[in-house]
């Protein structure tokens, strides 16, 4: 088992639940099951273990059930290591940290031990406070004014600007990864589901525009309409027109591609009902 560089009671709480070690995470029938499309060998349960104190620690466990062998090459040619599903996510979080984006804790990870790469992995992981924009973001842009706003919007572009000049890209940037904390003035932000993030070898400008894109399609119309020119600005840091009319043209194609897929997506889930 590998720990995180978290306080010795959570390690204790997660140790006392039987969950440090692969046998154990997977019979652990604790907890609140959280599921969603598109999980298939993964599962992911909400924990809140005591601590001690008449209080829970909040953490988070997903479980990577055996992939096979085709997927481990695929890691192993993505990351260049050997790394399980949740070893991957475990050090993704760190480096995530080293390079300044606030995130969740890594507590702990483990996998089987199988020469070929056909492995089940757990990783548990804290929560981060806040709420997702997909969720609270309308409400945050009806309850604030333009200054607030637009001083949020810096923050975002900062938080995507300091993964991507680490070399980072998070493949799954929409606003439902993004966590915004009120209670925290002036608001911060927390990026969370950092299982596919990776550092890409080659064209990528590629994927810093597809993380782009993911952003702005699942943002609020009103937002993108008002202070999407500003947060492309921010991440640019002081480029000029000409290079933030580059940008804006392969994010605003890669956009309507997106909802070209989801809309034939809709159109052949509505035949499948006919």
């Amino acid at each position: 088992m590998i720990a995180g560089d978290v306080p010795e009671g959570v390690l204790a709480a997660v140790r006392l639940a039987g969950l440090d070690s692969v046998d154990g995470a997977f019979a652990y029938e604790g907890g609140e099951d959280l599921d969603k499309p598109g999980l298939g060998h993964r599962r992911r349960t909400r924990l809140e273990l005591p601590d001690g104190q008449g209080g829970a620690h909040v953490l988070y466990l997903k479980r990577y059930g055996r992939q096979g062998v085709s997927a481990a090459l695929r890691r192993w040619w993505t990351h260049g290591r050997r790394w399980s599903a949740a070893r991957a996510e475990f050090e993704n979080i760190r480096l995530a940290r080293q390079a300044g984006v606030a995130t969740m804790r890594e507590v702990v990870c483990d996998e089987d031990r199988c020469p070929l790469g056909a492995m089940r992995s757990f990783v548990i992981v804290t929560s981060v406070p806040g709420d997702a924009l997909e969720r609270c973001f309308d409400a945050y842009l009806a309850g604030h004014d333009a200054d607030a706003v637009a001083a949020l919007t810096a923050r975002l572009a900062r938080m995507v600007r300091s993964l991507h000049r680490a070399g980072y890209v998070h493949r799954d940037l929409y606003a439902a990864h993004v966590f915004l904390d009120e209670s925290a003035a002036p608001g911060e932000l927390y990026l969370i589901d950092l299982a596919r993030m990776f550092s890409p070898r080659v064209r990528k400008l590629r994927w810093f525009v597809k993380d782009l894109a993911q952003l702005k399609y699942s943002m609020p119309a009103a937002w993108t309409a008002g202070y999407w020119p500003a947060l492309l600005a921010e991440y640019l840091g002081g480029a000029g027109d000409r290079r933030r009319r580059m940008w804006d043209d392969m994010i605003g194609r890669k956009v309507e591609s997106m909802r070209r897929r989801d809309a034939r997506r809709g159109r052949r889930s509505e035949e499948g009902k006919a």
